[in-house]
């Protein structure tokens, strides 16, 4: 992703396991990658440090999500742990942006949707079903969200 970043500003990747409350005070805006694993669950790397998470002041701060599943071998939790992710950061004083459409998949069910079920809170990515759609979609996610940053 880092790759097709549109934008002049440098990114500071920061892995999930290490940031903590400073490294989010000091950006004005987040991106977030979320995989789900198994049946709806955050990644066990992300599992580790969620109590830590929970903890960080997200307040005033744009968080854009990009999250990875399964929709046809976990079609029932497909993003579920982006959903997951999105709601604490919600409730931690973040305004999520970059929603994604919904068209083009197939899921049975999924907590990453937005309230009016058209769309995900952000860029959903199949590398098991769809990675032919992966550059695509990543290219077009980051310049809709790049002007919001």
């Amino acid at each position: 992703m880092v790759e097709r970043w549109p934008g002049e500003v440098p990114l500071k990747l920061i892995s999930i396991d290490t940031m903590i409350n400073a490294d989010v005070e000091q950006a004005s805006s987040l991106i977030i990658g979320v995989p789900t694993w198994n049946f709806g669950e955050l990644q066990e790397d992300f599992e580790e440090v969620w109590s830590s998470f929970c903890e960080i002041d997200f307040s005033g701060k744009r968080v854009a999500l990009f999250g990875l599943g399964d929709q046809l071998g976990y079609g029932d939790w497909f993003l579920d742990a982006m959903g997951t992710v999105a709601t604490q950061v919600s409730q931690k004083g973040a305004k999520l942006i970059g929603e994604w459409p919904v068209e083009g998949y197939d899921f049975e069910s999924s907590k990453a949707l937005t309230p009016c079920e058209t769309a995900f809170v952000g860029l959903a990515l199949d590398e098991d079903t769809q990675s032919f759609e992966t550059k695509d979609r990543v290219e077009r996610w980051l310049n809709l969200i790049y002007p919001q940053l």
